[in-house]
């Protein structure tokens, strides 16, 4: 694509310094999200292991209060295939939080590495401010996304888990089971992927509770496959990295100096340990899954909104503006930090994120009520001489 006068391909703004501004291959993606992680560790892995911390710990006490001093007997092998049960909750348990805080983590990641697009400070203190004003609300959408992915599992379960109860006949309860346990599975993961996209959303685009799940659904329409499969294989390392490669030390650990059948004092650091373990390796990883996220809500935006373009061509129209400045209080302290001047929803107003709103040709090209005269006719670009889905 032509730019304007003086600009050339070569000039584009990369992100990070790794990652070009134009709508990204998966491992462009993958790539992007591991790079952001070692340019920005302090921003990241520090909000990374406060966000694991709570989860984790949460999880160990929920499992031990809840299921009992023998649920951390029935994670040992020797008692594995005589609680499944156990495992199997604790486990649907863990993958619950985790999920969690991916989908918060993405939000908190979104402007970090929409900041390092413009060189602009990205560190910890700026993303708290960043994401400071919207955390209500990205924790209440991130829980939206994964209590509407496990309703959409638990739907389609409920006549199988009721011929289960009723004893009906064996074979319709197979028959029901057969049906139900792949669409309830399908379900849970196609709202997961329609909705994901909300968390940077709600951040980067300061939209409301609502707002942001609409944007995801429309970001996502239409390439919600590639989605699917981008996010499938970062499971699949996450997986892997999280669960044995980053744990194993601590499983050593805890095979030579623990029982197999811990009690007292023994169990309770038997579980410290465990916990332990988790934080380490989820703090590791978890950035890199919601990188991944963050960086598919860029590729969208690009894609369908032609974001990359608008961007490009502003230094040849509108400059993007360039942070100014802060001036000093009356302690010394910068205005706008720790009551100063701020913007209207109480982030430092440095123009930033009016760059991730989207312009009233996209808002109007995405209303069910049509388009007024004169822009850009349903499935047009809004951008002369650029596809609108390219």
């Amino acid at each position: 694509m032509p730019g304007p006068k003086g600009w050339e391909p070569d000039d584009a703004p990369l992100l990070g310094g790794d990652v070009p501004l134009r709508p990204m291959s998966i491992s462009e993606m993958m790539d992007g999200a591991i790079a952001g992680i070692r340019r920005h560790p302090r921003a990241a892995l520090g909000i990374s292991v406060a966000v694991t911390t709570v989860i984790q710990v949460i999880g160990s006490l929920t499992a031990y209060y809840l299921v009992g001093p023998e649920a951390s007997g029935g994670v040992t092998r020797s008692r594995f295939w005589q609680e499944v049960g156990t495992q199997l909750w604790l486990g649907a348990l863990g993958m619950t939080l985790s999920a969690y805080g991916i989908v918060l983590m993405s939000g908190f990641l979104g402007p970090v590495l929409g900041r390092s697009m413009f060189e602009r400070p990205a560190s910890l203190r700026q993303a708290w401010r960043d994401t400071r004003p919207r955390l209500g609300r990205l924790a209440a959408v991130s829980a939206v996304i994964i209590l509407a992915a496990l309703l959409g599992l638990v739907l389609p379960l409920a006549p199988f888990a009721l011929l289960v109860v009723t004893e009906q006949h064996p074979a319709l309860t197979v028959l029901a089971g057969v049906i139900a346990i792949p669409a309830g599975i399908a379900l849970m993961v196609w709202l997961y992927i329609l909705l994901v996209l909300a968390g940077p959303a709600v951040v980067l685009e300061r939209q409301t509770f609502t707002g942001a799940l609409r944007r995801a659904t429309a970001l996502s329409r239409g390439r919600w496959w590639r989605t699917c499969g981008t996010l499938l294989l970062t499971m699949m390392i996450t997986f892997f990295m999280g669960f044995f490669a980053l744990r194993i030390p601590f499983l050593v650990v805890d095979m030579i100096f623990f029982d197999r059948d811990p009690h007292g004092v023994e169990l309770v650091l038997k579980i410290a340990l465990d916990t332990v373990g988790r934080i380490v390796s989820w703090s590791v990883v978890v950035p890199f899954d919601a990188g991944v996220i963050a960086l598919l809500y860029f590729d969208r935006r690009m894609r369908r909104e032609g974001l990359d373009l608008e961007l490009r061509t502003r230094p040849a129209e509108s400059p993007v503006p360039a942070p100014e400045p802060v001036p000093a209080a009356a302690d010394g302290a910068p205005a706008g930090v720790d009551g100063g001047s701020a913007g209207a929803d109480g982030a430092e107003d440095d123009g930033f994120f009016d760059l991730w709103r989207p312009s009233p040709l996209i808002a109007v090209r995405h209303s069910p009520h049509g388009h007024p005269a004169g822009a850009a006719p349903p499935g047009a670009s809004p951008y002369p001489g650029a596809p609108y889905d390219h």
